[in-house]
């Protein structure tokens, strides 16, 4: 009689659970329009309108807008999708939930790291033709741009990356606590925000606030940014694990 030593059964506990996780980020990939294509279309609709934009403005120099961040926007839908249209075929796969998560949340750097790249490739053609021709700029943005390429790249990733773990996490709320709670964590925000905003305004601290931007870069924003980014991923898993399917 044999048995089989712990390490070996750790092994191949561990290989398996990587083929789980790599077959939920196929299982998220199997639809390609969600992770790809709506947002490359998004973005395309956003360059063309903000240039048509530029052209009906009577202003001779270059104009700058942020239309290159309306796909973010969209991955906070891409965020709600990944559970709501994939949560039930994977446990059907005898995925565990944690397997689930990091699977989908790979997927989504991956597809968040795509687009970033994208957003780069713009800059760079945005930033040879002057601007298409001096109309104007969408990507090539001063501030994204001021600590050096792979700064701009890292800023696009995180906040790409955080709107789908937002929408993830509201999605995992709705899922575990139904519409009720979903709504007054909304509210609960958005009145947070707006406390916010009403401290300082009225202590007039909107010099200082601008001033923290300009000085902060986009690099050092991005760390931040991502630092928070997972703060919410990990409250999203707690939520997840107790999820009802």
């Amino acid at each position: 009689m044999t048995t089989a030593h712990p390490l070996s059964s750790l092994a191949t506990r561990e290989r398996q659970t990587g083929s789980r996780i790599f077959s939920v980020i196929r299982l998220q990939f199997i639809n390609t329009q969600t992770f790809i294509w709506v947002p490359l279309l998004v973005l395309a609709g956003a360059i063309i309108c903000s240039l048509l934009i530029y052209l009906i403005i009577p202003i001779d120099e270059p104009l700058y807008g942020g239309g290159a961040q309306a796909p973010m926007w969209v991955f906070l839908t891409v965020g709600i999708q990944a559970l709501t249209l994939s949560l039930p075929f994977s446990q059907a796969m005898s995925v565990t939930r944690r397997e689930f998560y990091i699977g989908t949340i790979a997927a989504a750097a991956i597809s968040a790291a795509g687009l970033a790249t994208v957003f780069l490739i713009i800059a760079g053609i945005e930033q040879l033709t002057n601007g298409y021709g001096g109309i104007g700029y969408i990507a090539h943005l001063p501030w994204f741009f001021a600590d050096g390429w792979a700064q701009a790249w890292l800023a696009f990733f995180m906040f790409t990356l955080f709107a789908f773990v937002a929408g993830f996490w509201f999605a995992t709320v709705f899922k575990r606590w139904g519409p009720l709670m979903l709504t007054a964590v909304i509210i609960g925000l958005s009145l947070l925000l707006i406390l916010a905003v009403f401290i300082v305004t009225r202590l007039e601290l909107w010099p200082a606030v601008v001033t923290w931007f300009a000085t902060t870069g986009p690099g050092l924003f991005a760390v931040y940014g991502l630092l928070v980014t997972a703060v919410v991923a990990v409250g999203s898993y707690l939520t997840l694990r107790r999820t009802v399917v």
